[in-house]
């Protein structure tokens, strides 16, 4: 294995990021651009609010589109809305020479979600890193309230970008 060398330049996430963010509806256009990119993710109509090296904060409205039988947000969405946060953390600490691909990811649902939700996650790149080195991010879900409705674990597969 090879120790990953990050060359300087910022990956993708966090230039168009940066780009967009001081836009009046800069975020709203990142979001929107994220779900063009990923079509999935963009099914749940997640907004991203904050990224910075190493962070992401993305919310969810409550709306009928997200929810279950039981009335509150379904499950998979919680999931999908972990996962956009890990992967936006990750993604925002590694450079244009990188990757991360999604390995598995687990949850733990703590209480019915209802109202807006708020996903944080944060990730510190290791100092030492091999080529292809699986890294595990967790994302905190909370209500309005700030109770945490579900945690997200995700493992993310770090290294090199193809040739």
């Amino acid at each position: 294995m090879t120790q990953i060398k990050s060359s300087d330049e910022p990956g993708p996430v966090l230039k168009w990021w940066t780009r967009l963010a001081g836009w009046p509806a800069g975020a709203s256009l990142f979001s929107l651009a994220l779900g063009w990119i990923a079509p999935y993710s963009g099914t749940i109509g997640a907004r991203i609010e904050e990224i910075r090296p190493g962070y992401a904060r993305v919310t969810l409205r409550d709306r009928r589109r997200v929810r279950n039988h039981l009335h509150s947000i379904h499950a998979i969405a919680l999931i999908n809305l972990g996962e956009i946060a890990t992967g936006l953390a990750v993604l925002s600490s590694v450079s244009d020479n990188m990757r991360a691909i999604l390995l598995g990811i687990q949850a733990e649902y703590v209480k019915k979600a209802r109202g807006k939700l708020t996903a944080v996650a944060e990730f510190q790149l290791p100092q030492t890193l091999e080529d292809n080195t699986p890294c595990e991010v967790e994302a905190r879900l909370q209500d309005e309230s700030g109770a945490t409705v579900t945690l997200v674990r995700a493992t993310w597969l770090i290294g090199y970008k193809a040739s």
